[in-house]
């Protein structure tokens, strides 16, 4: 997630841009996650300070797993009016690599903005 949020804050300072900075996760323990995930996103809103940051923690249906996540950020994106959507990914092999793919793939179908994925560096 980092690698994004550096290169979602770049774009945004470049451009003079708001930034909402969103954070979903799939767990099975979900209040555990979202304490963390809450911690997470209040960390990243005041290290930011200089920029129009806001964020924003989505809640997606557990029994729709990833689709519900999907489904919670193509929503945000569209009430948001977002312009662009930059999404932090996996190194992944195999079914990694071909979940994190589908996951891009479906994106691109349900969001109408510009879609930037970002890898961790390696090493």
């Amino acid at each position: 997630m980092i690698f994004a949020l550096l290169d979602a804050v770049n774009i945004a300072s470049n451009h003079n841009a708001a930034l909402c900075i969103v954070r979903s996760e799939d767990s099975s323990d979900i209040e555990a996650d979202k304490k963390t995930d809450i911690t997470i996103l209040e960390k990243a809103k005041t290290y930011l300070n200089e920029l129009n940051v806001e964020t924003l923690l989505l809640d997606a249906k557990k029994e729709e797993g990833v689709n519900g996540i999907i489904k919670a950020i193509a929503a945000a994106t569209s009430e948001w009016g977002a312009d662009a959507l930059v999404v932090g990914t996996a190194n992944g092999r195999g079914l990694e690599h071909f979940y994190v793919g589908s996951v891009a793939e479906q994106l691109i179908a349900k969001v109408g903005s510009l879609i930037l994925l970002v890898r961790p560096q390696k090493g």
